[in-house]
């Protein structure tokens, strides 16, 4: 998979892959969409990129690691359902927080999550099948 046609596409496919993974994720609580689907698209547009040039460089253009995005992403999605708790209503109750004078509700949190923690798992299972 070392063409260079797939080398040079994949440089330009990554970036709008992540716009794109953002764009379904911000608009996913309110629409179709959302943070499995964003998740998704944006591990698809690190795949296109990690392919033709392996596991180096992989690593080289993620900020952090895939793990560690996995762990982030299950926090957010566990602690998304604190806020019904702290409302005295049901885990995972939908909330909303305003936040400098914008209401932002739990689901978004929610969201990243899944988001964050679809991409860590893709990301993961790519950085260890490039690595044999």
């Amino acid at each position: 998979m070392n063409s260079i046609i797939f080398r040079v596409g994949s440089s330009v496919i990554l970036p709008f892959a992540l716009l794109l993974s953002l764009f379904l994720l911000w608009r996913g609580h309110n629409e179709p969409g959302g943070g499995f689907i964003g998740g998704l698209v944006a591990a698809a547009g690190y795949a296109s990129y990690a392919l033709p040039r392996g596991h180096t460089a992989l690593r080289k253009v993620l900020p952090i690691s895939p793990m560690l995005l996995l762990a982030l992403g299950l926090s957010a999605a566990l602690a998304s359902g604190l806020a019904g708790l702290i409302g005295n209503a049901a885990y995972l109750t939908h909330a909303w927080i305003a936040i400098g004078g914008v209401a932002v509700g739990t689901t978004l949190l929610f969201d990243i999550g899944v988001y964050l923690t679809v991409l860590g798992a893709i990301l993961t299972f790519l950085s260890l099948f490039l690595e044999q």
